[in-house]
Parts: structure tokens; sequence; C-alpha cells
């Protein structure tokens, strides 16, 4: 289950191929000040889910560059990540965003302390994306991978999607909901998204893709 960035031609760190060129938005304003940003994942903690114990560890290079290359070239993550190559190219597309704001923080996800999946939590009010939806302040996004191919296919992701979206929505008292843009193709991901509790709200026509819109509102948050 993929969920891949959905601004191929705008994400950081895309540049790789042929007609990709990458986009900062440091002049997208921020609200609020830095405090705002995404800049604390390692204090959002441990969330118990049925498969074990979860959380985010921001990425670290080059220590993690090898697991996350090999992630990206099998050819299940790459025909919609796009990232398949040398390792420089999985390097430039996470070194974008270590060398940005804190408005995307790329995380490897570990599962009772094993690296098991990659996320991208970043603030979707402040992405290219916002230009191509109503976003609402403070709207946080979400990109995945499952990394092993044994941990895909198994409801594993919806799994962790539930788990982390409740984990943000109750560290992100200002965020009111999540989005995801997986491609429409993706019918797997779009799958998993929906037993996570997001609903498809719209078609996106993005560069490089057809994308499904998918929200998850605060008050389906798990008591």
């Amino acid at each position: 289950m993929q969920g891949q960035p959905a601004h191929p031609d705008q994400r950081p760190g895309r540049a790789g191929r042929p007609g990709r060129h990458p986009v900062r938005v440091r002049g997208h304003p921020q609200p609020g000040g830095g405090r705002l940003m995404l800049d604390d994942v390692p204090g959002w903690g441990v969330v118990p889910t049925p498969a074990g114990e979860f959380r985010l560890s921001p990425v670290r290079l080059p220590a993690d560059l090898e697991l996350l290359a090999g992630w990206m070239n099998d050819p299940e993550v790459d025909e919609f990540w796009e990232l398949a190559g040398p390792p420089a190219v999985t390097e430039r597309h996470i070194r974008a965003q270590l060398d940005g704001d804190g408005r995307s923080v790329p995380c490897l996800g570990l599962l009772d302390g094993t690296p098991m999946s990659y996320w991208e939590v970043y603030r979707a009010d402040l992405d290219p994306l916002a230009g191509h939806y109503p976003a609402r302040p403070h709207d946080i996004g979400v990109h995945l991978l499952l990394g092993p191919a044994a941990s895909r296919g198994r409801g594993l992701g919806a799994l962790l999607l539930s788990a982390l979206t409740d984990l943000i929505l109750s560290r992100r008292p200002y965020c009111e909901r999540m989005v995801a843009e997986p491609d429409v193709r993706n019918r797997r991901s779009v799958r998993a998204f929906e037993r996570a509790g997001f609903r498809a709200a719209a078609e996106l026509a993005l560069p490089g893709k057809r994308a499904a819109l998918m929200v998850r509102d605060r008050d389906l948050l798990s008591a």
C-alpha cells in the first residue's frame, strides 16, 4: 500500500525525472510562527496497536539512506513514488525536506522498534497541494509506503494510518482534519485510507496524476 507524494512536479526532490522541477514553498506565509510547524515528531510518542507498538522516527541521513533507497527500488513502490535509481535520487527527495523549514517531516515508521515504513507528515495548507482543494488552516497531510513486501496486503497500512491519525490530531490541537491524495489508480491505498476513517471528498487533477482527495475530520478521533 503506497500513499505517494501527490505533487510530482512541485514536491521537493522529485527533479530526477525528466520534466520534473523541485519548487520550494518558502514564500508561502506561515501563520502563527514557527512553533506551529511539524518540529516535534520525536515527542509524539509511541502508539500501541494490535500489531505492536508504533512510532515515528525522523529520517537520518546518511544512516537511513540505504534502507530507504532499497524500498524505493521495489517496482511496486516505484510505480507510484517514482524514486527508483541510485541512492542519490532518494537522498535528494529527502534532503529537500530536511533542509526546509519544517513544514514537511520525513520519518521512518517503527513497529516494535523495527523500521518497516516511510512517512511524510506535512502542512497541507502550506503545500502546493493547497492550490488544488479548499484548504483550511493547519490541515496536515500524510504520504506513506510500507517497505517490506511482507507488510503489504494484510491490513497493516489501514491500522497504522488510523493510529497515526489519532496521534497527530491529539498532538496538534490547531489541526481540524487530516488529508491525503493517493493516485486514483492505487485502489489498495484508497481502500486503506477509507478503512482508517478517511472519506473520499473529491478527485483532483494534479500535475502528473489524478488523485483522490481523502479527508478525515477531527470528530472521528477515537475516544
